[in-house]
């Protein structure tokens, strides 16, 4: 399971203006915003972003400057593969270290939808045995039983992070992640398709398909 939420895309126009530097053509731009603040790119400015986008990554420079930030929550087991992308990207998550026994352990703190009848059912005694830790740990605030909750902690365990991005970013993510046999990178690439201007400046395949 991963949700995306709270999504925000910032810097569009002084990233466009950026662009059209090397060449002073900042007449050449027709951009502009709409009545709900959206920033909507011309003919002219989604010309130039095509073809520096086609040009390679000395040229799309400008992508680095479109940011996004978005709260995800989603299982241990992803983070791991999501921290593989360090360059440019920052988060701030929920402290597991911190917070963990701050409130009671519940099925739905853990990604457990592929899970068959069987193995549900042994999801259901893990999550009561950890919750019994944390009422022990509550009422002791003996150390042991806070190690026993970390060191017991499935992958599937959920955690919230507050991630910023760029679109240069983004679309090394999508091309390296969209076949991945995990259903979470499969919802992370439909995000990745809804952002604005996604089909133009991301997502190669769907670029080709427009020219």
């Amino acid at each position: 399971m991963l949700k995306l939420e709270r999504t925000a895309v910032m810097n569009f126009e002084n990233a466009i203006r950026g662009a059209r530097n090397p060449m002073n053509s900042w007449g050449r731009m027709d951009s502009r915003y709409d009545a709900d603040g959206a920033y909507v790119l011309g003919d002219n400015d989604l010309d130039l972003a095509r073809r520096l986008c086609r040009a390679g990554s000395d040229h799309r420079k400008f992508l680095r400057q479109i940011f996004v930030s978005v709260d995800i929550t989603g299982p241990l087991y992803w983070w791991k593969e999501f921290d593989t992308y360090k360059v440019a990207t920052v988060a701030n998550s929920t402290s597991t270290m911190h917070k963990i026994h701050s409130k009671p352990f519940a099925l739905d703190d853990f990604s457990h939808d592929h899970m068959d009848d069987e193995t549900l059912d042994r999801m259901r005694q893990v999550v009561a045995y950890l919750e019994q830790l944390r009422g022990k740990y509550l009422k002791t605030k003996d150390k042991a039983y806070w190690y026993d909750i970390i060191q017991f902690l499935p992958s599937s365990y959920h955690q919230m992070r507050t991630v910023t991005m760029n679109y240069e970013n983004l679309r090394g993510m999508y091309a390296a992640r969209r076949e991945h046999k995990l259903q979470e990178w499969h919802t992370y690439c439909r995000w990745v398709e809804g952002l604005p201007y996604a089909a133009e400046l991301i997502v190669p395949d769907k670029a080709k398909e427009k020219e």
